[in-house]
């Protein structure tokens, strides 16, 4: 099969576009959330204004700013009490969860640690946006999930890994 998929097709074997369909269907978004998370990453990490405590445009401004409106005040608080290092473990988790998601190593791992930034930051900073799904977190939260359950099964790293485990038995 081709991108190291899970599939047990033999040479010859005929599949209908459906199932090769469905091989493929996930991998778009993997691609979307992984680029968009390396992006979200680098944008952090390259932004001095972002990787302050206070000032224009700030992490701690930013934290400041929703307090009152998060789900969870006493995750604001955490963050608040080193906004500079709550903005590096935000901006390097989505760079790692990124690249993690693109190249579908620990790919299952990458997705739930994208997960669980897109809860925090649905909690925190995007909880008060009326209604519920003007907020962007709670989707990237949702598309998440089934590369959770699924993780990279075609044109991934983990996929290679486990072909490899499965000739060498």
């Amino acid at each position: 099969m081709n991108g190291y998929g899970s599939g047990s097709y033999g040479l010859g074997e005929r599949r209908t576009l459906s199932e090769q369909a469905g091989t493929y269907a996930l991998l778009p978004l993997r691609i979307f959330l992984g680029v968009t998370f390396v992006y979200a990453g680098l944008d952090k990490l390259t932004d001095s204004a972002f990787l302050s405590a206070t000032g224009t445009g700030s992490i701690g401004e930013m934290m400041r700013g929703v307090r009152d409106s998060s789900a969870i005040p006493a995750l604001v608080d955490l963050a608040l009490k080193s906004p500079e290092g709550f903005g590096y473990a935000i901006a390097i988790g989505e760079l790692l969860v990124g690249l993690g998601t693109l190249v579908g190593l620990w790919a299952r791992l990458a997705a739930l640690g994208g997960a669980l930034i897109s809860l925090s930051l649905w909690l925190t900073v995007s909880w008060q946006a009326t209604p519920y799904y003007y907020g962007n977190d709670l989707p990237y939260l949702m598309a998440w999930l089934p590369l959770v359950l699924a993780g990279a099964t075609v044109f991934s790293a983990d996929a290679f890994l486990a072909s490899r485990r499965r000739r060498s038995m």
